[in-house]
This record gives C-alpha cells, structure tokens and sequence, in this order.
C-alpha cells in the first residue's frame, strides 16, 4: 500500500536534486518508518547496503505522512540539505544533529524553503515558500493516496521485560493483552504534527515550541494481526 507513497517520494528526490541540487546529490535509501517525534532524519551513517554499495538515508515519519503534500515534500528537501552539507563538509548542525546552525538556514532557503528559528532546535523549523509549491505543481508532486501510522496495539513477544512497540498494552508471551486501551490523540496548533497517547499528558512540540492540543474524539485502537519480533 505504501508503493506508491514511496515512488512519489523517490520522483520528488529526483525533481529537486535537479532543480536545487544541480543533481549532484548520489543516490539514497529512501525510507517510510515510525518517528513519531519528527517529521523526518537524515542518518550520516551508511546505513543500507545495496548490492556491493554502501547508501545514507533519509526517513519520512509514517506518522506525519497525513500533513499537505507541500510540508510533507518541504521534510524531505530539508533532509536533503543535510545530505548535501554532509557531503560538501558544511557543518550545519551541532549537538548530535539537534541544534540548526545559519549555516543550515542559508543553504536550506537558497532551496525554496522557508527557515524560522525555535530556542533549543536553532534555525529548523521548515515551510515550504511559494516558489516550492509551484514547483511540485509544475511537476505534478502530488499525494498518491491518504494514508498515515496512527498508532495500534499488538500482540507479541516480550523480550527482556520489554514490551515490542504495543501502544498502552502489556503482553506475556504469546498471550492475549491484559487490558484494552483507547487512545488521544493530540495536534500541534502551530505546525499541525500529531500522536496518539494512551492517557492524557502535556507535550510540547520542539519544532515550534507549542503545547499540543487534545482532540476530544477518542478511538478505540485496531484490532492487529500477531507480531512475533525477529532476533
């Protein structure tokens, strides 16, 4: 089902290398994984191995993907500056990736985005400029279908006494969740991102140092298919 969120993903890597890029940015690993606490990440490692090649990444959260296609393609063009800094030796970051330094913002905006400022994240917050949306118009980026990881319960083994990514459910073994669990979920009023909880909590958004809101609908959680993780 996420074919082809991936291939619009890997046509707008190729339009913007292009167009921002001179297409001088090398292939990568294109990936849509849990991430609930951004929007997306470069990893610096070369982390994916395909064939005889060594590839970095860049994750899209599969819990953002529900955000208009132009922030959504803003995510990645973001993340394709840090590829491109990393490669021509710009230090744009410091504290482990975390803190947006002028550096990122200056070559970020010379790439149809817009950069604002939030205390502990530096220059980082992204939005896409006028010019950017027009650009996915003219190449017609646009959403292939509406699709988003909420959030679900599993059932699944613990390992460790660690639970394997069950949202508010205890397992043992193979068995049956103890208890059954509905979810909030939660909106930032500012830039829109949003997660689900299994209790009410206070959270403040790091990209716009917002308090996310609580959506008074609740939902119970779907029902799962069995999750046996690999070791």
């Amino acid at each position: 089902m996420l074919k082809n969120y991936q291939e619009m993903l890997e046509y707008g890597f190729d339009v913007l290398n292009e167009v921002y890029f001179e297409n001088n940015l090398l292939p990568i690993v294109i990936s849509i994984m849990s991430s609930p606490r951004t929007n997306g990440h470069y990893t610096v490692g070369r982390e994916w191995r395909v064939g005889e090649d060594r590839l970095n990444e860049i994750n899209i959260s599969a819990e953002h993907l529900d955000r208009p296609i132009e922030n959504v393609m803003a995510t990645l063009c973001h993340e394709m500056v840090h590829y491109y800094c990393a490669c021509n030796g710009i230090s744009d970051t410091s504290q482990n990736g975390r803190y947006h330094n002028k550096h990122f913002k200056e070559e970020a905006e010379k790439r149809g985005l817009q950069i604002s400022y939030a205390k502990g994240i530096g220059w980082s917050v992204t939005e896409p400029t006028q010019e950017f949306c027009e650009l996915l118009r003219i190449k017609r980026i646009e959403k292939p279908l509406d699709i988003n990881r909420d959030g679900c319960a599993y059932f699944g083994i613990w390992t460790a006494g660690k639970g394997i990514g069950g949202v508010g459910t205890g397992v043992d073994g193979l068995g049956v969740a103890k208890t059954k669990s509905s979810t909030r979920k939660y909106i930032c009023p500012g830039c829109n991102n949003s997660f689900r909880a299994t209790k009410d909590i206070n959270v403040l958004c790091m990209d716009c140092l917002e308090q996310f809101e609580k959506v008074e609908k609740q939902e119970e959680l779907p029902k799962c298919h069995l999750f046996i993780q690999k070791k």
